[in-house]
């Protein structure tokens, strides 16, 4: 892999330089990272997943990104999506993890109003760590019941999940570094509520056309919230972008 940005260098060690980025959290709630692959045209599926979009770097970045969180979060259709499973952290990540004073994992979370989720799925019944729900205050008690059997349960808005509050939990329980996967609306519901410090996007050189959704959707005019560009690696004709928040590190 090859740094383009801000110093071009040949044989560059990814994964060092991901877990060696400052991310420092705000006051009150974590750093909010997403991460996304799009192709060219700004498709983030190609027949109905991500993963045709991506590389072998791609998941070596993707693997990377995920051991320097604390808990790392997905809307529930993304995770009915892509078969969710517990993360894998090579025993040296987990030391260098326990040397930054992390858990040696991170911790999986789910966010979803509906509780509509498949609690007999590998994120449930294979996670080393308790996963994390995120759901709502009057969300259906029998549902709500179920989830508590398998995973810690965290209640934050009523009707709609607040991301505000739910983020000012995790900060509770102690996570300075938040990675959101998507989908797209959760990615918007953060954008909207300008709850993003960084984005970690690979551009994928393909063209996808059809419907697939952008990076970050939803309702509304949305949020606006300036980037700058961090750095830029290549791996072949796979771009890996790091933008962090106009003033965020």
């Amino acid at each position: 892999m090859r740094a383009l940005l801000p110093h071009p260098q040949d044989d560059v060690d990814a994964e060092a330089l991901v877990l060696g980025e400052r991310r420092d959290a705000p006051e009150g709630r974590p750093w909010v990272l997403l991460n996304m692959v799009t192709s060219v045209d700004g498709a983030t599926a190609a027949s109905g997943r991500s993963g045709g979009l991506g590389s072998p770097a791609d998941r070596q970045v993707f693997h990377a990104l995920r051991a320097t969180a604390d808990v790392v979060v997905a809307g529930a259709g993304t995770v009915r999506a892509e078969h969710y499973g517990p993360p894998r952290v090579t025993p040296e990540l987990q030391q260098r993890r326990r040397e930054r004073g992390q858990a040696p994992l991170p911790r999986l979370a789910v966010v979803s109003g509906r509780l509509a989720l498949d609690l007999a799925d590998p994120f449930f019944t294979e996670a080393e760590v308790r996963p994390l729900v995120i759901t709502v205050d009057d969300a259906p008690a029998e549902r709500l019941a179920a989830a508590r059997e398998v995973a810690e349960v965290v209640l934050a808005g009523s009707a709609h999940v607040d991301l505000g509050r739910a983020l000012a939990q995790l900060h509770a329980l102690g996570a300075r570094t938040v990675l959101v996967e998507g989908g797209p609306t959760l990615n918007g519901q953060l954008v909207a509520a300008g709850l993003v410090d960084e984005v970690c996007l690979t551009l994928s050189p393909t063209l996808v056309g059809g419907g697939s959704l952008r990076l970050a959707v939803g309702e509304g005019q949305g949020g606006f919230t300036p980037l700058r560009l961090d750095r830029v690696l290549a791996d072949g004709d796979h771009l890996f972008l790091r933008y962090v928040r106009t003033g965020g590190e």
